[in-house]
């Protein structure tokens, strides 16, 4: 059929009423398989026990196509399954607890093929498996041109040349481009299909939105607020000033309902005023004696102000050495630490400081997060082993003196959204310390880095703050947007890396 004689195309369920237009589309659309259509008892029962899963696709008001499916518990087939274990004894393997929406049966008449109609019956069933929430969709998809090369290549060998393009199967190059994968080969799938030499190929689609049912009363939040606090560095008296300010912006964004609270690197450097007559690396060795107070009191808004706190990061001493590190207070009340694995040479010429060893991700009530201290974000293989991990928002806390130093921190954190695929934070301090050594200048642009693709700015920045200027930052995210983007995006940066010629792990 031409398309400008198609005057209506209707998507619609599949009724009793349409049996015996169905049973003559089915003749047609398997005419080398004789006797391959339902009965119409079969079709009654399938529309009693699952009516949406039984669709047809009709153009003009004439049936042109038909998508039938059950919902089943995967765990109990075998993978070594038959069709004939799907739908023996009247479709008794469907079940509505269930977790995986199983194809039957799928077909686009003769007369209607090349209109790419097939893909809005396969469209029709993700929106419904997601709907449902289920896992995912499988069926046994047949390869109908393999007896043609069965004398020379074994069904994987063939599967293999049609996925290069080497050999054209319109039936599984249509999954394929659909986003279905091939699992497995099912021998004795299907028995009569001589064209497939009773072959077929397990095809699985993975719905990206499942949620395995959780028994507590929380969820995981898919889009997430982020709150960035732009600190200014000024002289406060003692601790409980700045604390006082500190509480300040976390009450801020809270009440804007944010999910995280970032501060920057060093944030609490205007305490080492006080000791400014002392060495450099005295003076922040004094600093570090504030570090668990500020935790202690970090952890206390966390739950108070029902936020979750990145405490950018401050140093620490432990075992005679000193560290740069930094606390993530959830507001559940428990508390995790991140380390500066790389310090700058100038953090190690002047104070002294020893690089990390701890690189991990955290789990919290908004997924997977990853927290690397500025220079850190300059080192892609950080980052990358998070992502492998499941990271979806990487928070970088810096502190840079110069443009040329936050610049390197800025460009390689939006390099880091685009290769990883996941949200970048950073939040800096801007200002000045006269009284401070070393830490006499600050600039800084606090921002939120997207991955580049058509659901996100096209420049990939979500927000960004005013340059060298005490605010604070909110902005949300949106954790499926991360999904499709792996799934469909315009390019895939980690499915597409070549493991078969790197490999990144950790020592």
């Amino acid at each position: 059929m031409k398309p400008t004689t198609i005057e209506n195309i209707e998507l619609t369920f599949l009724s009793l009423s349409d049996y015996q237009e169905l049973k003559e589309a089915m003749i047609q659309a398997y005419d080398s398989m004789p006797d391959s259509y339902w009965q119409e008892a079969q079709i009654k029962t399938l529309i009693a026990k699952f009516s949406e899963g039984q669709i047809v696709l009709k153009i003009n008001g004439q049936l042109a196509g038909c998508a039938l499916s059950i919902i089943v518990d995967y765990d109990s087939f075998e993978d070594s399954h038959t069709y004939k274990d799907i739908v023996q004894k009247s479709f008794d393997a469907h079940t509505d607890n269930g977790d995986v929406l199983y194809g039957i049966d799928v077909f686009i008449k003769p007369e209607f093929r090349g209109l790419r109609l097939g893909r809005r019956l396969y469209d029709y069933r993700k929106e419904l498996c997601e709907k449902r929430n289920l896992k995912g969709i499988a069926f046994g998809g047949r390869i109908p041109n393999y007896h043609n090369y069965a004398a020379t290549l074994s069904p994987k060998e063939y599967i293999e040349k049609v996925k290069l393009k080497e050999i054209n199967d319109p039936v599984l190059n249509f999954q394929i481009s659909n986003d279905f994968h091939p699992a497995k080969v099912l021998k004795g799938y299907l028995e009569g299909d001589e064209a497939s030499n009773e072959f077929a190929v397990l095809m699985e689609w993975d719905n990206i939105y499942y949620e395995k049912p959780n028994k507590k009363a929380t969820t995981k939040k898919k889009v997430v607020r982020l709150g960035l606090i732009q600190w200014q560095m000024r002289p406060y008296k003692d601790l409980e000033e700045l604390l006082q300010q500190a509480e300040f912006f976390i009450d801020a964004v809270a009440g804007y309902r944010s999910d995280f609270a970032l501060f920057p690197e060093f944030f609490n450097a205007p305490l080492m005023a006080v000791n400014n007559h002392m060495s450099t690396p005295d003076a922040i060795r004094e600093l570090a004696k504030h570090t668990q107070s500020i935790v202690e009191k970090f952890s206390e808004f966390s739950i108070s102000y029902n936020i979750n706190i990145i405490s950018g990061s401050m140093p620490e001493m432990r075992e005679g050495k000193l560290y740069n590190v930094g606390y993530l207070c959830k507001r559940d009340g428990s508390v995790e630490r991140y380390e500066k694995l790389h310090v700058t040479p100038d953090e190690a010429k002047v104070w002294g400081m020893q690089g990390g060893n701890k690189l991990q991700t955290f789990d919290t009530d908004c997924g997977k997060i990853g927290i690397l201290i500025c220079y850190d974000s300059e080192f892609p293989e950080l980052s990358r082993l998070l992502a492998d991990e499941g990271m979806d928002i990487l928070f970088v806390p810096f502190l840079t003196d110069t443009q040329n130093g936050y610049s390197r921190v800025r460009n390689c954190a939006r390099a880091r959204a685009i290769e990883n695929e996941c949200y970048v934070a950073i939040a800096g301090s801007v200002g000045n310390l006269p009284k401070v050594q070393n830490m006499d200048i600050q600039f800084a642009q606090s921002m939120v880095f997207t991955p580049c693709d058509f659901s996100f700015p096209t420049n990939g920045i979500k927000a960004e703050a005013t340059p060298n200027t005490e605010m604070i930052l909110i902005a949300d995210v949106d954790i499926d947007l991360l999904r499709e983007l792996n799934q469909f995006g315009a390019v895939k940066n980690l499915r597409d890396r070549r493991k078969d010629l790197f490999e990144l792990r950790k020592k």
